[in-house]
């Protein structure tokens, strides 16, 4: 027994030592998160439309790839990144659908109208059920589905210039092109 007390700092050390090797490797990324949905058919969904918008449904969706953003009209974040979405909207970059999470409607109807609204369309997820079929971990979470409705990428957190020019919109030309 007094032997395993001693070994015990070795232990300790090798540990952290093999977390610490994984977690520096050499293009791994810290703030991504793994995603079992990625590479699998995006949960079916049928949502109500938010204000004036028509009803969401992923089968609506399908033939074309396609961009969700998983956001809230209480999520800080959602508004650092809405300008990027707004311009990218006027510039017709993304085929952008909305998804209204865990937020009071009359709520995410007035962040719209405030801020602009940069979606084709945005369906209400009240109850959050269908944010945790993606995976969602909080808002704002953006997801590339392919024209046959399978999750090609998550992006996790607010979108910035240099994460859309360079990740976002080569794999919308790449899955277009497909």
């Amino acid at each position: 027994m007094a032997r395993a007390i001693y070994l015990l700092p070795l232990v300790l050390f090798m540990v952290l030592a093999t977390y610490f090797a994984v977690s520096l490797r050499p293009n791994h990324d810290i703030h991504e998160l793994p995603s079992a949905m990625i590479e699998k058919p995006a949960p079916a969904f049928d949502l109500a439309g938010l204000g004036a918008s028509k009803p969401l449904a992923l089968d609506g969706l399908k033939g074309h790839p396609f961009v969700i953003n998983f956001f809230a009209s209480w999520c800080v974040p959602c508004r650092i990144e809405h300008p990027l979405l707004m311009r990218l909207a006027e510039q017709n970059h993304l085929p952008l659908y909305g998804i209204d999470y865990k937020d009071k409607p009359e709520d995410g109807s007035h962040l719209l109208a405030t801020f602009g609204d940069p979606y084709r369309q945005v369906g209400v997820d009240r109850d959050g059920r269908v944010g945790l079929n993606f995976g969602v971990y909080g808002v704002p979470e953006t997801y590339v589905v392919d024209s046959t409705g399978v999750i090609r990428k998550r992006f996790v957190g607010p979108l910035n210039a240099e994460t859309v020019d360079k990740e976002l919109l080569p794999l919308l030309k790449h899955l277009d092109q497909s």
